[in-house]
């Protein structure tokens, strides 16, 4: 018997089972009916997660790519949909996350006539995504997903964007799904690690600053190894608190907004620094400020998987081009034991403890003891979620990470995120605990996903600091124009009776010693759970005032 003929769309699902995709998160639209339907063949295989926002789905599908490491696959509709979507492809190409979005395009044959919700997408995303194209032949589709899968994991993860014109996907499609794509492996050249000896045995004040993503258990634990055996100090970078255990003794705090006064110091007091992974982002050089470019005044090791980022700000003693964890690998051999810096060490994660300890507040709810009582009772895999705001800043600095893959916070600063990765976290790993924490204008921009949350049975808990403002910009804007608020006053709806209405259990939290009994009800209600927690807008941040400011 003839094999039966397969469509583009078909041939496109055929692709992404073939590349062990178990999830697709979407808002459905007529201009991808087809990729719809067959989907619905598949539903033992691939679970298609609807969602209320494109934002939102494509938000789930960059923590989909996040925990697992394959692209997170999400599908929107052309037009509004596509430009919805479009905060999920840059919080992805920000945070390196692999992820891959299809969206559905008007026919051909009424292409450059701005057609129905028409968009030149590779215009339109080309500074957002690592690679932007459009299917325009059914016989190809097989080529370009995997090619999809390919540059979204290859050297820095990434998103990547594929538009799919409505009349191709219902034709014929002769070609065949290649396989699973792996991403490529680089080795860093022993000449580089021995270099890399030579500096490390020179320095007096070393530092090791890690960050990145496309790490595995494997190389974080060769990575675990070397800074053991050499005594280094070891800082995260911003939102990566989780590729290092932060009650290891070497762990020394993590570099982002506000740091600890003593381990910027550190920084700058360095004389070399080995950044494994990250690009060394404006967020963690306090504004380029404790690393200047273009050339530090420490000694620079920069190891990255994308030769492209190496001299790209900074111009390093030495560059290495490598896959992070075969880097890691080379470096659990590397041994160069100093007294000098294993004190330093000692020193720095004795800072970095102190800087954790819970700070007083006058009003309202304190976020600090609230953020160590979660440390105190969370399982160590329990994965916390934010997107952006002032009250991020409790949570990072007062919530200690034990295992990698447990943060999913937006190195974009993107508000929103917070709420729909915890739902797709949750969807992925349904047997841990999964808590967002978010602000109220925060919540708000994606609040809309607890019914996802809701309807996929995802039960997650979602912790919302409400102190009617818009934080950040309301402590920005008392240092800069004080006296002077304009904008940043919002009023909120009743978060309690919002949270019922999804399904949700909720309640609201108005002293500090409330919060335990408040968070455990919640944990215990066996389904999606929304804790308010009324907190002073005086309390801007950690230590700071706002009438101070």
């Amino acid at each position: 018997m003839a094999e039966t003929v397969r469509t583009a769309a078909q041939r496109l699902v055929d692709c992404l089972i073939a590349q062990g995709a178990t999830h697709a998160f979407c808002v459905p639209g007529e201009s991808y009916l087809a990729v719809l339907d067959a989907l619905h063949d598949v539903q033992d295989r691939i679970r298609l997660i609807t969602c209320r926002h494109e934002a939102g789905a494509a938000n789930m599908a960059g923590a989909y790519g996040t925990l697992t490491g394959r692209p997170g696959i999400c599908f929107v509709t052309r037009g509004p949909g596509a430009t919805q979507a479009a905060i999920g492809v840059h919080t992805a190409r920000q945070d390196s996350m692999p992820m891959i979005l299809f969206i559905g395009q008007v026919a051909r044959r009424d292409r450059d006539r701005e057609a129905f919700q028409e968009v030149d997408y590779r215009q339109m995303f080309t500074p957002l995504a690592k690679w932007v194209a459009e299917v325009d032949d059914p016989d190809r589709m097989a080529e370009y997903v995997d090619r999809a899968y390919a540059v979204a994991m290859n050297g820095r993860p990434g998103p990547l964007v594929l538009a799919l014109p409505e009349d191709m996907l219902t034709e014929p499609s002769a070609g065949t799904a290649i396989g699973r794509v792996e991403p490529a492996v680089a080795a860093p050249a022993p000449a580089s690690i021995e270099r890399l000896r030579v500096l490390l045995a020179e320095s007096r004040r070393p530092l090791v600053l890690l960050g990145g993503s496309g790490w595995s258990e494997e190389g974080l634990a060769s990575l675990k190894i070397f800074v053991e055996a050499n005594r280094l100090p070891v800082a995260t970078t911003f939102r990566r608190k989780s590729l290092f255990d932060n009650t290891h003794p070497n762990y020394a705090g993590d570099l982002g907004i506000g740091p600890n006064p003593k381990l910027a110091e550190r920084v700058r007091q360095a004389d070399l620094l080995l950044v494994v992974g990250s690009r060394l982002s404006e967020m963690t050089t306090s504004g380029y400020t404790l690393i200047e470019p273009p050339v530090p005044r420490q000694r620079l090791i920069h190891i990255h998987a994308d030769p492209n980022e190496l001299g790209k700000v900074y111009q390093p003693t030495l560059g290495i081009a490598a896959s992070l964890n075969e880097a890691a690998h080379a470096l659990a051999a590397v041994r160069v034991v100093s007294a000098l810096w294993a004190e330093e060490t000692m020193r720095a994660h004795a800072d970095y403890l102190e800087w954790v300890k819970p700070v007083a507040v006058e009003e309202g709810v304190n976020l600090a003891e609230v953020m160590a009582h979660l440390d105190r009772v969370l399982p160590p895999d329990a994965i916390l979620t934010n997107g952006a705001g002032n009250f991020a800043a409790w949570l990072h600095r007062f919530y200690q990470h034990r295992r990698y893959r447990t943060q999913l916070a937006p190195t974009s600063g993107a508000m929103g995120y917070g709420v729909p990765a915890a739902v797709a976290a949750r969807i992925v790993h349904p047997e841990r605990t999964v808590v967002c924490i978010a602000g109220d204008g925060d919540f708000l921009m994606s609040g809309q996903e607890l019914a996802t949350a809701a309807q996929y049975g995802a039960n997650i808990i979602v912790i919302i600091a409400n102190n009617g403002v818009y934080g950040t910009i309301r402590m920005n804007q008392a240092r800069e124009y004080p006296g002077r608020v304009s904008g940043t006053v919002i009023a909120n709806p009743d978060f309690v009776a919002l949270g019922a209405s999804f399904g949700c259990h909720a309640t609201r939290v108005e002293r500090t010693e409330d919060f335990p009994a408040a968070f455990e009800a919640a944990r215990a209600s066996n389904r999606p759970a929304l804790v308010e927690l009324m907190v002073s807008p005086r309390h801007i941040a950690p230590n700071k005032i706002l009438t101070d400011l």
